[in-house]
């Protein structure tokens, strides 16, 4: 009998076959399925997560897509961590591991099992870098189909997403909301299932995954409640077989110049800066060269096109119905800032899935033309300095001016920062200092969103700067900078700064610069010792003592393959 799938092809002979095959008859197989390829349904539902609780629809119509295109469908799970659940505790320190497991959980099933494809099906927001991770390591074709975004919630006339809520707590602590005000937003900001509405985190990697090419066209931006999304993911089924008999495998379609794609239209939507930490992690797992300066080489050639949330007006949804990526993409393609030959997995390149693409409709302002930007250059800049020797994030959209020279106000946790943001302690010129949150600091690189909500909400964003060696949400905007490299735990210069320490943020020459004399920097590192990790064993413990630096993506297998 002739066999199409690896695994039968692995065991067809020798001793092996009979235990193996058997054990596929206990779960119904008949002979002729081993002719067929054995394709992986990676299924991260879970009811942690609304990001997550609509997932179910979507692996039943990839297993029923996989079957009717002709192929043997394998389900398994795959984690999440809620990071809007788990933000400013210390569950927040497992949502950057959760990546890592979720890439060992696909490579792990796609090897062990020796499938010939894999379908990854995700919503929160690592789900997706590390699905892309996991199917890279594998390189058996592969397609990613995302849960899909929220709608909005509704409150006095006014759209609700996540981040509104986190917002709301500044702006009730300032006095400037009512308790009845502040608990209606609580309760009316997630109406169902969804990844958080904005072009936050999921809904930039979901965006960046389809100019990528390793999503189907208008895959990113659907809601999770709306009908065609499960249609949606049943021809996603199909096109995956098809890619299987082609051998079109992942590293065929991520490239550097496929890369440059996603970095543009993360520039054009505005998206999150977590985007730079993740493609780093991506860039890598694919073997394409790749640092974090080429972030910014992309950032300079491209305008931000979007009007979206946190600095926008709209939402994912929203650009869903003014076009979606397709749309972004094109207008990108045609002002020369796209390669067009970029294969994806449809089968066919980036210029030959937009030919019929219409230009941008006139009844819409989300997305702007070239010739009317929302900003003439890209929004994720790359600062250094001798505070950041190898680099730091800074998010620049929707900042009259983003230069801030002040004092520092320095903390060794979110927790106490939050404190005292919501204590009235933080007053505008001040440049807040959040360190030993790094990816071995942390452990795990927390997101800041609940004190940079707070400084939003208290009408802070604009004056006060705020500068960590963690990372941000998708939801962050403001004088912000994060993923400070060397971080504090490895004895960057930021563990040496000392409270009102002046301290200069400025996007326009892309500086983070502490104006402290090389002599006292000198005394105050030979007095500096490093603290005690905070975690020494389990996942946290692991993932402390083998990340690389935030400037490297914080990946766990970045190490000399000659020191094995």
């Amino acid at each position: 009998m002739a066999t199409f799938n690896r695994r039968s092809k692995n065991i067809t002979e020798g001793v092996a076959r009979a235990p193996n095959r058997s054990m596929y008859y206990g779960m119904g197989y008949t002979e002729n399925d081993f002719g067929k390829p054995m394709i992986g349904v990676a299924n991260g539902h879970s009811t942690i997560t609304p990001c997550n609780s609509g997932l179910q629809k979507l692996a039943d119509a990839a297993v029923e897509g996989l079957r009717l295109a002709g192929a043997n469908p394998q389900v398994f799970g795959t984690p999440t961590i809620s990071d809007g659940m788990s933000m400013g505790t210390e569950g927040m320190k497992y949502s950057l591991v959760s990546r890592e497991v979720i890439a060992d959980c696909v490579e792990t099933c796609v090897g062990g099992q020796w499938m010939d494809g894999v379908v990854v099906i995700g919503g929160c927001d690592k789900n997706m870098p590390g699905g892309m991770m996991g199917m890279l390591r594998a390189n058996v074709p592969a397609i990613y189909v995302y849960g899909g975004t929220i709608l909005p919630g509704h409150y006095k006339g006014q759209d609700l997403n996540i981040v509104s809520v986190f917002e709301a707590v500044g702006q009730f602590s300032a006095g400037n909301m009512s308790e009845e005000d502040f608990c209606q937003i609580e309760r009316r900001a997630i109406p169902g299932s969804g990844s958080c509405g904005g072009m936050y985190t999921a809904n930039t990697m979901s965006s960046s995954f389809e100019a990528l090419g390793m999503s189907l066209p208008f895959a990113s931006t659907m809601a999770n409640v709306e009908d065609p999304i499960v249609a949606h993911t049943q021809e996603a089924a199909r096109v995956l077989v098809e890619a299987v008999k082609a051998d079109l495998k992942p590293r065929d379609i991520v490239t550097k110049k496929s890369l440059e794609n996603a970095v543009a239209v993360i520039m054009a939507t505005g998206g999150s800066t977590n985007a730079v930490l993740h493609f780093l992690a991506i860039a890598h797992a694919a073997e394409v060269p790749w640092t974090i300066d080429d972030f910014e080489r992309v950032r300079r050639r491209t305008p931000v096109l979007c009007d979206l949330k946190p600095s926008g007006k709209y939402l994912a949804i929203d650009l869903h119905r003014a076009g979606g990526i397709p749309a972004v993409m094109k207008v990108l393609l045609d002002a020369g800032l796209l390669h067009g030959d970029c294969m994806t997995i449809t089968g066919k390149t980036v210029a030959e899935n937009l030919a019929d693409q219409p230009p941008l409709r006139a009844d819409q302002d989300v997305i702007r033309p070239i010739s009317d930007p929302m900003y003439a250059e890209g929004h994720l800049a790359i600062l250094r300095g001798n505070l950041a020797t190898e680099g730091c994030v800074a998010k620049i959209t929707g900042l009259k001016n983003p230069v801030i020279t002040g004092p520092a106000r320095v903390f060794d946790d979110e927790q106490s920062a939050l404190a005292a943001i919501m204590a009235g302690q933080i007053k505008a010129g001040d440049v807040m200092v959040l360190r030993y949150l790094g990816p071995k600091g942390g452990p795990g690189m927390p997101e800041m969103l609940a004190p940079t909500g707070a400084l939003i909400g208290q009408g802070l964003g604009e004056n006060v700067g705020l500068i960590t060696d963690g990372r941000f949400s998708g939801g962050t905007w403001g004088m912000v900078v994060g993923h400070v490299a060397p971080e504090a735990y490895a004895g960057g210069l930021i563990a040496l700064v000392h409270e009102g320490d002046s301290i200069t943020i400025d996007a326009h020459t892309l500086q983070l610069e502490l104006h402290v004399d090389d002599a006292e920097i000198a005394r105050r590192r030979a007095e500096w010792k490093r603290p005690a990790p905070r975690y020494v064993r389990g996942v946290l413990g692991k993932f402390a003592k083998n990340a690389s630096s935030a400037s490297l993506g914080a990946v766990l297998d970045g190490f000399d393959p000659e020191s094995l």
